[in-house]
C-alpha cells in the first residue's frame, strides 16, 4: 500500500520595482532551495502583474518578495490583489526587507503573510514557510478544488512515463554553441 504523495513546495522568489539590491534574495532562494524547496527566482524590476503571472504559470504555493526600496506599503497589497484576482488566494504572500513593525503589522491585517527583517536567519524563514505548508496541506478541505486538480495532475505530470522520457530527449537534444572558427575569431 502507498503512502501519501509527497512533493517539494514551490516558491517563487521576486524583486518588484526599481530595487536593484538582489544579493539578499539571491541568499533566500539559495538558503530555500537547500531546505528541499523547489525555487523560481524572478529577477531584479519586476512588476506586481509579472511576479503574479509567473506564479500563476510555475503554479508555486508561496510567493516570496525582496522590498528594499520602501514601497513595501504599495507593492505587496497590489501582489496580494493580484493573486486574488487570478484565483491563488489560497497561496501564501511573505517576504521581507526593510520594513518597519508597524508596517509588517498593517500588512499582516490585509493578509500577507509574516514579513522578515535583514538579520533573520534563512532557517527560520524556510521552517515558517514549510510549517505554514503544512498547516494548508494537512487538511484537503483548506485548499480550493482548482487547486488539489493541479497538485494532482502535476504529480501525475511529473510521474507519468511520457514525462520522464520527455525530460529525457530534452537532455539528450540540447547541445553546446559551436566554437567560432579560428578564421572568424582573428577578424
Amino acid at each position: 500500500m502507498r503512502g501519501p504523495v509527497t512533493r517539494k513546495i514551490r516558491v517563487l522568489v521576486g524583486k518588484p520595482g526599481l530595487d536593484g539590491h538582489d544579493r539578499g534574495a539571491k541568499v533566500v532562494a539559495a538558503a530555500l532551495r537547500d531546505a528541499g524547496m523547489e525555487v523560481i527566482y524572478t529577477g531584479l524590476h519586476q512588476s506586481p502583474e509579472q511576479i503574479v503571472e509567473a506564479a500563476l504559470q510555475e503554479d508555486v504555493d508561496v510567493v516570496a518578495l525582496s522590498i528594499l526600496s520602501g514601497a513595501h506599503m504599495t507593492l505587496f497589497p497590489e501582489v496580494l490583489e493580484l493573486m486574488e484576482e487570478k484565483g491563488l488566494e489560497d497561496r501564501l504572500l511573505t517576504g521581507g526587507g526593510i520594513i518597519p513593525p508597524e508596517d509588517m503589522e498593517s500588512l499582516a491585517k490585509m493578509g500577507v503573510g509574516k514579513l522578515f527583517g535583514p538579520g533573520t536567519s534563512t532557517q527560520d524563514i524556510a521552517v515558517y514557510i514549510r510549517d505554514w505548508f503544512q498547516n494548508e496541506h494537512d487538511d484537503p478541505s483548506k485548499l480550493s478544488s482548482a487547486r488539489r486538480k493541479s497538485s494532482s495532475s502535476r504529480a501525475l505530470a511529473r510521474s507519468s512515463p511520457r514525462a520522464k522520457a520527455g525530460k529525457a530527449n530534452a537532455k539528450r537534444v540540447v547541445k553546446k554553441p559551436a566554437r567560432a572558427s579560428a578564421k572568424k575569431r582573428s577578424r
